[in-house]
């Protein structure tokens, strides 16, 4: 049984702070406890991959949170129409989450620029290997390609005004002297010139307060640059408001087709991700069903009932609402709750427009709603760095009456009838999601609103999804015991193979020195589970000698950690404990007394699992082979035709106790045509930089342990995949640290006098896309590859679908090769990164990314949430975070 399970919840950390307050967006004075909510997810099985740490460059905003920009904000719900900046094309369904929808959107530069990252050497990214096949992917074509120029301005208000809506209201009402524009909030463009390069528009808000609203002219923008993606995407969000749908941070959704469970208080928003720009030969509109978990209650809610059944109700407060994202709906906006101060209250009183008012006046005065509790707790949200840095407050009060929870809790996630309810909603099959697709499309190309946005910049959708070719690469062999070698399968898929053919490779000796700690009152389960460990580990050719049993009188962490420290007097290869629980302050324990003090790798079992009559072979037969990898040996291999192949694989995961740290892995492989091991390495980086600054002195630790397993010899080939990277770093990556690694790469080998340079190549990998591919409403066979249509001109890029999915849709990896001169055609690259994704060893079948990537991403998560430093040298040889 995997360890991909939550170990339960750490209790929140007090911390008192002090600070002052001049509006109800600013600091107050006044003590509060708060601290931060470390919460973990439960891991999905293998073939769901846990989703990647995604670490994106900061980009500044300006805001300006004066008051007489606050007093005008009960202006924006009297200009509903005005067009908003466009999403990012990442995704997956969107469940929680955050987002600024009145935010300055100064930044989009990174979200559209074009980064050129295609070798110059590369004639052709298109493969011919495979079988063929036809597909459909959720992209639609724009027929007509616009041709217009765009002029651009730079729109300047005095004095200035916070929220978006509420400035493009104000430029609306000058529509007749601008003609048809796009303004996103601070720029503005036209297809036609204004009479002259300065314009300035002195105007009224309706509390009769004097603005001037200066348009000073920039520049033409081409359909070559830039800046014509994020003009495209203004084009198609503002004809998607047409729809009549609501902002939800950057996307849209349907709040009156929403799905109400009441019976968990919640409710399913459908929505839509959208994003245009140039592929191969077509400008693409891609179009992805997403999903919002709104909660129906709020957090006063929860303060409410936390009063009425816990006795230190602040604590429980505390513990159910810190790190939690919540949703104004008077502002559209998501916030974070960092700390709550039960000291103040709604009637305390700030300076606004040089008078005391309360925060239930303000709110009155400002959004006309009546705050019924004048005696709850205020809540304070940490406002993001990029805000800070434009020059807001760096925390923002709100009201818990008014604020509705976002997301789901681990409570709701353990509830297996409402994640089974939500997935019948989420979780749809192709032709559901095909039909959803075809309705959206409808919806676009028949509302008036909509089609006259369309007209006005001559962009015509075509009706039907973009048909392309792609090919189903070969099923793979798996080699095991003996080089024995069998076909994975067309669903890749080789768990019953065990039943014919023993690991490949095992300790000479088997597990001879292991120990058992369990409670008295698990006592029989344990030694119904050891006995089924040594039964199905015999069934692999894999010997288990009994264990060593320790008895515990309590389940207490402390009782764990002594037994331990009492067992590695006995020099183990390994310690197995049976917990009552899933509990993370135990787990973690037991993890750093294996990792960080005694270097033995440890293996931790539930009840639950252990006490599973029906499935305890199934269990105790992925227990042996995650025992067999945590002593450093192989379970099965892979066909491979090249010998002197590093594959590297690196991730990110930031650390749950400090925010402003990461850990990034490195896991290499050490030629497996010769010697079928890996090699994994930790180091502590900042999480606000999305350079891997300690990536060389890593990649230099693989470099040296492979000369010494190969008789001083440097791999050949070097292919590096890496994870974590968001679309806006893309460029930062490129330009340092891709040019860094090659350029140090070149200097090892000449350092060791190799003969030859080292042939390396460079791919990132992405999980996050909205494309989705179909295949006859169905979806595609692992293996299939798709290299041209909906892949970017200015890339050397591929998706491939790796993995056999049953149920929902399945969805593709990107892979975009930045640099490269491995001398190998892009058949062989499709080919060997899909061989990459058959050696994971918590699971006998396929997963999205390459195994070394998936292991770099589990090394990362266990070092950030369990041991917050780098484990021992003693186990980089063996796959203990299994």
């Amino acid at each position: 049984m995997s360890e991909d399970q939550s170990r339960g919840r750490r209790r929140p950390s007090r911390e008192q702070r002090h600070s002052r307050s001049r509006s109800p967006h600013l600091q107050f004075s006044g003590n509060s406890g708060g601290g931060d909510s470390h919460r973990r997810r439960r891991e999905r099985e293998p073939s769901e991959e846990p989703r990647s740490t995604k670490i994106y460059k900061k980009e500044p905003i300006s805001p300006d949170r004066s008051p007489s920009s606050s007093r005008n904000g009960s202006q924006r719900r009297e200009f509903p129409d005005q067009p908003s900046t466009s999403a990012a094309a990442g995704g997956g369904d969107a469940i929680g989450g955050e987002g600024d929808a009145d935010a300055d959107p100064l930044g989009k530069r990174e979200r559209y620029e074009i980064v050129h990252t295609r070798p110059s050497d590369i004639q052709t990214k298109v493969g011919s290997g495979g079988t063929p096949i036809q597909l459909q992917t959720n992209y639609y074509r724009l027929l007509t390609k616009p041709t217009w120029r765009i002029f651009q301005y730079h729109v300047d208000f005095s004095p200035s005004i916070e929220l978006r809506r509420v400035r493009g209201g104000m430029l609306s009402e000058h529509r007749d002297r601008l003609g048809g524009y796009l303004y996103d909030g601070t720029k503005l463009f036209t297809s036609v010139k204004l009479e002259e390069d300065k314009t300035v528009i002195r105007t009224k808000s309706k509390f009769g307060d004097n603005y001037t609203i200066v348009i000073k002219y920039v520049g033409v923008i081409s359909m070559t640059e830039w800046q014509s993606l994020q003009i495209l995407n203004l084009i198609l969000r503002r004809a998607m408001e047409g729809l009549k749908l609501q902002l939800v941070g950057r996307n849209f959704y349907d709040p009156i087709a929403k799905i109400d469970m009441r019976e968990y208080r919640l409710q399913l928003w459908p929505g839509y991700q959208t994003s245009i720009r140039q592929h191969e030969s077509d400008i693409l509109l891609c179009a992805e069903i997403a999903h919002k978990v709104m909660r129906t209650e709020t957090v006063y809610d929860i303060l409410m009932r936390c009063t009425e059944t816990a006795k230190d109700y602040q604590e429980e407060f505390r513990r159910h609402v810190l790190g939690l994202t919540v949703l104004t709906d008077y502002n559209n906006k998501t916030y974070r709750i960092s700390d709550i101060d039960f000291n103040q209250t709604p009637s305390r009183t700030f300076k606004r427009k040089e008078k005391e008012v309360s925060f239930i006046d303000y709110y009155y005065q400002k959004y006309h709603i009546r705050i019924r509790d004048p005696k709850q707790p205020l809540l304070i949200s940490k406002a993001k760095e990029r805000a800070m840095r434009g020059g807001s407050s760096d925390t923002i009060i709100l009201i818990p009456e008014l604020c509705r929870p976002t997301g789901l809790t681990d409570t709701m996630r353990n509830n297996f009838q409402l994640m089974r309810a939500m997935a019948d909603h989420t979780r749809m099959n192709p032709d559901r999601r095909i039909d959803r697709l075809r309705i959206f499309n409808q919806r676009l190309q028949q509302t008036d609103a909509s089609v006259q946005i369309l007209n006005d910049w001559n962009m015509t959708l075509d009706r039907h999804l973009v048909d392309l070719n792609g090919r189903v690469l070969e099923p793979q062999r798996i080699v095991f015991s003996e080089h024995k070698k069998a076909s994975a399968g067309e669903q890749a898929d080789w768990t019953r193979l065990f039943r014919d053919n023993g690991l490949f490779t095992t300790p000479s000796r088997g597990l001879d020195r292991w120990s058992v700690i369990a409670t008295n009152r698990n006592s029989r389960e344990m030694r119904n589970f050891v006995e089924s460990l040594i039964r199905a580990a015999g069934g692999m050719q894999m010997r288990i000698s009994r264990p060593r049993e320790v008895m515990l009188y309590d389940d207490r962490n402390h009782s764990y950690i002594q037994a331990m420290e009492d067992c590695s007097r006995h020099d183990p290869q390994l310690i197995l404990c049976l917990v009552p629980n899933n509990n993370a302050e135990r787990y973690a324990s037991i993890k750093k007394k294996g990792c960080l003090e005694r270097a033995i790798p440890t293996q931790v079992i539930t009840q639950k699992s252990a006490n599973n009559p029906r499935g305890l072979m199934s269990i105790a037969t992925k227990v042996a082979i995650q025992i067999n990898c945590k002593l450093g040996y192989t379970p099965w291999m892979i066909d491979l035709p090249l010998s002197g192949l590093m594959t590297i694989g690196y991730d990110v995961a930031k650390s749950s106790r400090d925010r402003s740290k990461a850990f990034g892995a490195l896991v290499a492989s050490m030629d497996m045509k010769t010697n079928a091991t890996f090699y994994s390495t930790v180091a502590e980086c900042s999480s606000h930089d999305v350079l891997a600054n300690s990536l060389w002195p890593m990649m230099t630790k693989a470099l040296r342990q492979y000369r010494k397993e190969h008789d001083g010899k440097l791999p050949t080939r070097i292919l590096f995949y890496r994870d974590g990277v968001g679309e806006g770093s893309l460029r930062q990556v490129y330009e340092h640290e891709v040019k860094d690694v090659v350029e140090k790469l070149q200097q090892e080998y000449k350092r060791v006098g190799s003969e030859k340079p080292p042939m390396f190549a460079y791919v990132v990998v992405t999980k996050s896309i909205n494309t989705r591919l179909f295949a006859r409403g169905r979806n595609p066979p692992p293996g299939t590859v798709v290299d041209d249509v909906v892949t970017l001109p200015e890339r050397y890029d591929f998706f491939l679908v790796s993995q056999s999915v049953r149920q929902g849709t399945v969805s593709p990896t990107s892979y975009n090769i930045v640099y490269s001169n491995i001398g190998l055609r892009p058949d062989h690259m499709q080919l060997l990164t899909y061989k990459m994704t058959h050696l994971y060893y918590n699971w006998s079948g396929t997963t999205r990314v390459p195994a070394v990537c998936q292991y770099a991403k589990k090394l990362a998560t266990l070092v950030a949430t369990s041991l917050y430093q780098p484990p021992q040298n003693a186990l980089e040889k063996k796959l203990y975070y299994l």
